[in-house]
């Protein structure tokens, strides 16, 4: 206990001294000429196309309805509300493990959640709702309930060799910081909240991006164990980010440094 808190001490003192970081460190003029040229040109936006040609052509937009359980023309807001439960699959599912349950009900070999191709069609299926606002309901049913009380124990809960957790760099008191030159966002703001702005195309690695592969390189980067994708406990630790954020209208793909 006492190495723990050590470490954690420690991890404070650098956080610290980075407070007050000169803004142009975090991204010179020639970064932000290409963020800019990016909002314009979001280089993800050829995935997301590509993810409707695959979307189309494996499940299509009734396939999808029916394993919903909603109409067509209701899939733009039921989409909004992810993660929620689905009664085909009777729990809480992210929108990409809605997809490989469509996939799986067409017969369809279904790929990893991972896959490029999946993230190029969950970006997609998610698109379907831009500009409308997030609306995750985690008072929807006694699952979604569950969901959330873990989600935020897991966001809460101190782990790993730094005695890190998600809140230790997303906490209302520390948000505007900044770590490694890069300011700590707030992860329900209209601007960088995750789950209306995720999938996104990351300047720092060349690719789209999805919103639980995002929070796995958090957790390496804070010598976290990862949660697997699709775990009860990704799934959950999303469902209480996303309510962090609800509200707030989604734009995929989006653009992160």
């Amino acid at each position: 206990m006492r190495k723990l808190s050590i470490c954690a001490a420690l991890f404070s003192l650098a956080l610290c001294s980075m407070l007050n970081a000169d803004e142009q460190l975090s991204m010179n003029a020639a970064d932000k000429a290409m963020y800019a040229e990016m909002l314009e040109n979001n280089p993800a936006a050829m995935d997301v196309a590509e993810g409707e040609e695959l979307f189309n052509s494996l499940i299509g937009q009734e396939a999808y309805a029916k394993v919903l359980g909603v109409s067509v023309k209701d899939l733009p807001k039921t989409i909004a509300g992810f993660p929620r439960l689905v009664k085909a699959a009777g729990k809480v599912v992210t929108l990409s493990q809605s997809l490989q349950m469509a996939m799986a009900d067409r017969g369809q070999k279904v790929p990893k959640l991972e896959s490029k191709e999946m993230v190029k069609m969950t970006a997609y299926v998610k698109s379907l709702a831009n500009d409308l606002k997030t609306n995750i309901d985690v008072k929807a049913n006694k699952q979604m309930e569950e969901m959330v009380v873990m989600g935020k124990r897991i966001f809460e809960e101190r782990r790993g060799g730094r005695g890190l957790s998600c809140n230790s760099c997303h906490s209302a008191d520390i948000i505007g910081s900044r770590l490694r030159m890069q300011e700590l966002p707030d992860l329900g703001s209209p601007v960088t909240a995750s789950a209306s702005t995720w999938h996104a195309y990351r300047m720092t690695q060349s690719a789209m991006v999805s919103f639980d592969k995002r929070m796995q390189q958090c957790m390496k980067n804070a010598l976290l164990a990862e949660l697997p994708l699709g775990s009860k406990e990704m799934v959950a630790l999303e469902v209480y980010v996303t309510n962090m954020g609800k509200g707030n209208t989604i734009q995929i793909p989006g653009l992160k440094r």
